[in-house]
C-alpha cells in the first residue's frame, strides 16, 4: 500500500495536468504545490520514478504513468466520496470539509468506500461539483465549462464548480448563493470596475470582481 505522502505526490500531479494537459508538470510548480522545496520535490519525484508511477526527464519536468494516474484517480475518488459523505450524513459544513478529507482519504478501506459510494447513491460530483472519479477506469470526458467572468450578459446559467476551496472563499460564495446547482442570470458587465453583475435565484443582484468570478463555473441555464 503507498504511503500518504506518495498518494498526496501522485493526486497533486494529477490536478497539475488537469490545468495544462499533455504537459509535463515543472518540478518548481510541483514543490509550490506540495509546500516543499525543489529539492525535495524532486527526490520524491526519482523514487515515484523508480516505482514505475511517474516519467520523469531532469530539467524538464514530469507526468503520470498509467499506473500512477490510475492510483492517483483512486485516491481523489476516496477524497470526493469523503467530501460529500461528511456534508451530506455528518452535516458538516462544505468550507471545512476539504481540509478533513486530506486526513481520512488515506485511512479509508475500499469496502468502506464501496458501502459510502451505494449510501450516497453513486454521486458523480462532491460538494464543490468536483467529479468524482469512477471506481475503475478513466474519468467520462466533461464539457469545458466556462467561469462567470467569461459569461455574456443577459444570460442565464447553473453553477456547476467552486474551484477554489479556501475555507473562506466558500464562506464567501455560499453568503452570494453562488452554490453548485444554482440558477444565476449575469446582468452587466463592467470592465472599468473589473466586475460583473450578477442576480442568483432568489436573491438580490450583487457585483464579483473578475478574479472571485472566475473561479466559479457555470453551464448554460
Amino acid at each position: 500500500m503507498a504511503s500518504s505522502t506518495v498518494e498526496n505526490y501522485l493526486k497533486q500531479l494529477y490536478l497539475e495536468q488537469q490545468h495544462a494537459p499533455g504537459q509535463l508538470v515543472s518540478m518548481g510548480k510541483l514543490a509550490a504545490a506540495m509546500g516543499v522545496v525543489p529539492g525535495t520535490a524532486t527526490t520524491m519525484v526519482k523514487a515515484l520514478s523508480d516505482s514505475g508511477l511517474v516519467g520523469y526527464e531532469p530539467r524538464e519536468g514530469v507526468r503520470l504513468t498509467r499506473a500512477g494516474e490510475q492510483l492517483a484517480l483512486h485516491v481523489l475518488r476516496r477524497h470526493r466520496l469523503v467530501e460529500l459523505f461528511l456534508v451530506r450524513v455528518l452535516g458538516l459544513d462544505w468550507s471545512e470539509v476539504h481540509a478533513e478529507a486530506e486526513e481520512l482519504e488515506h485511512a479509508i478501506s475500499d469496502k468502506v468506500l464501496e458501502r459510502m459510494d451505494a449510501l450516497l447513491d453513486r454521486p458523480s460530483v462532491d460538494p464543490h461539483g468536483d467529479p468524482i472519479p469512477p471506481a475503475r477506469g478513466r474519468p467520462h470526458l466533461t464539457p469545458t465549462r466556462d467561469s462567470l467572468a467569461d459569461c455574456e450578459p443577459g444570460r442565464s446559467y447553473c453553477v456547476s464548480r467552486v474551484v477554489d476551496q479556501e475555507p473562506a472563499f466558500l464562506q464567501f460564495v455560499e453568503r452570494c448563493g453562488l452554490m453548485p446547482g444554482t440558477s444565476v442570470t449575469v446582468e452587466a458587465r463592467d470592465p472599468q470596475a473589473d466586475a460583473i453583475r450578477v442576480r442568483p435565484r432568489g436573491k438580490e443582484p450583487l457585483s464579483l470582481g473578475t478574479s472571485a468570478a472566475a473561479k466559479i463555473l457555470v453551464e448554460s441555464g
